[in-house]
């Protein structure tokens, strides 16, 4: 049955960690009180562990870990992950969901809209390692190719449109191509355009267009990462998630919202001198 947004039943882990017991209990009671008042998703039932100290742990001494039964609308337990962050999340319900693509296209377009006052405020989220080893992949396919990609490895073919900054057109279009291709997309089609001059000296401000095939999760990661000013997907009209590829999207989800709204944080103690190899 194609539902539209589908209901789903999930279970957030919700870490938290403090320097400071009592500050920290606080913070937890807040969240438990917060996840009771819920009116979007259905809070069946919250948890939270006593606050422990972390012995030999000189850098957040204190944690504790809060676990919440909820369901609602795939779209409001999307909300829940962005406003929570939390630690993992585990999907109960259903083994599989089929959601329409417009309102999937819809939901995404919300969460790139999020995302991206997170990284007006903290910074982005690509990075990926020296671009110069890898090799410029494949641009282009058949239709027959993208058929039997879609048919057969359940890949999604959508279009987004991304703003970012650079020296040389062609630069861009090389380095977002190996880009896409380390993220484990096919890219169909890639086109640039200068915009103007960028935030900093001899940098240059482009739109970035292109065409991808890829699974759901690496889709709705790409999509969260990148927060592109336009997205649409093309094909299939309907998309089959299973529970897996579920969970893995919305723990990706949480996972880069959590890293963005602690990025100061981690910034402060790797200043200090506080961090340990492996922590950052």
């Amino acid at each position: 049955m194609v539902v539209k947004l589908g209901e789903v039943e999930v279970i957030f882990y919700i870490e938290a960690m403090g320097n400071e017991k009592k500050a920290l209990e606080m913070a937890v009671r807040e969240t438990v009180e917060s996840l009771k008042k819920e009116t979007t998703v259905k809070v069946k039932r919250v948890r939270a562990e006593e606050v422990i100290e972390n012995e030999g742990e000189d850098l957040l001494k204190y944690s504790s870990m809060i676990e919440a039964v909820l369901s609602g609308s795939f779209e409001n337990v999307v909300k829940a992950v962005l406003k929570y962050a939390p630690a993992v999340v585990e999907v109960l319900r259903p083994g599989s969901l089929e959601l329409r693509a417009n309102d999937l296209m819809k939901l995404m377009g919300e969460v790139a809209f999020f995302m991206s006052k997170l990284m007006d405020t903290y910074g982005g989220l690509a990075a990926y390692p020296k671009l110069d080893d890898v090799p410029m992949p494949r641009i282009g396919y058949e239709e027959e190719e993208i058929e039997s990609a879609i048919m057969e490895d359940r890949y999604i073919r959508y279009r987004f449109v991304i703003e970012t900054f650079g020296k040389e057109l062609e630069e861009v279009k090389k380095s977002m191509a190996k880009a896409f291709f380390l993220e484990g997309c096919m890219i169909n089609t890639i086109l640039v355009q200068e915009q103007g001059e960028g935030e900093s000296e001899g940098s240059r401000y482009f739109l970035v267009a292109a065409e991808l095939l890829s699974d759901f999760e690496t889709m709705f990661q790409l999509n969260a990462k990148y927060s592109p000013v336009a997205i649409s997907i093309v094909e299939p009209e309907i998309i089959d998630i299973n529970a897996n590829e579920l969970q893995g999207a919305l723990t990706d989800l949480a996972g880069f919202v959590h890293s963005l709204i602690h990025r100061p944080l981690l910034k402060k103690l790797k200043e200090e001198g506080m961090l340990k190899p492996g922590q950052e």
